[in-house]
Formats: structure tokens, C-alpha cells, sequence
């Protein structure tokens, strides 16, 4: 009797991770995508930006149909894309304040 409750507590404290990582892999997504945002990336990385918001998007909705899993997973390619979006923003825009061309996208 003693292992089933035992058994039932450690079930019961790793049901509720899941909703507890895919939040926080949510919010390091928006963070990162905010700071593509600051860096320009919009205009200078659209195809980063595009990818990294359609993803945060498609993480916050797995996550309402309690689908913890895939949120985390959306979220890690959203702050992943995200994060070369800035990189990429940031890279064109030192390449046109110190003169040089400005990369078509």
C-alpha cells in the first residue's frame, strides 16, 4: 500500500511539470523575440521574425489544448528563430552603419 501511494505522489509531482516548462520555455521565447524586435528584426530579418512568431503562436496554442510536449517544443524553435533573427539584425545593422551594403533578404 505504501508503494502505490508513493507511486502516486511522484505521478502526481510530474503531471504538473509540464505546464510549468512549457511556460517558461514560452516566456524565454517572447523575451527573445522582444529583443529581435529592439534589434530590428522585423525589417532586417523577416524570414527569422516570421518563423520565430508563428511558432511562438503555434506554442501558446498546443499549450491551451494541454499539449505540453509540443508547446515546448514550438517555444524552443520560436527563441531558437528568434534569437538568429536578432543575431541577423544586428550583423546587417553594423554592416550599414559602418557604410556597407545592406543584404537583400
Amino acid at each position: 500500500m505504501k508503494k502505490l501511494m508513493a507511486l502516486v505522489a511522484v505521478s502526481g509531482a510530474l503531471a504538473a511539470c509540464g505546464p510549468v516548462k512549457s511556460t517558461a520555455n514560452i516566456l524565454d521565447a517572447e523575451v527573445q523575440i522582444q529583443a529581435a524586435r529592439t534589434a530590428g528584426a522585423e525589417q532586417l530579418a523577416p524570414y527569422e521574425w516570421t518563423a520565430a512568431n508563428l511558432y511562438i503562436a503555434k506554442a501558446r496554442e498546443e499549450v491551451g489544448y494541454s499539449d505540453y510536449q509540443a508547446g515546448v517544443d514550438f517555444a524552443v524553435k520560436a527563441s531558437r528563430y528568434a534569437n538568429e533573427a536578432r543575431e541577423k539584425a544586428m550583423a546587417a545593422a553594423g554592416n550599414t552603419e559602418a557604410g556597407g551594403r545592406t543584404p537583400n533578404p
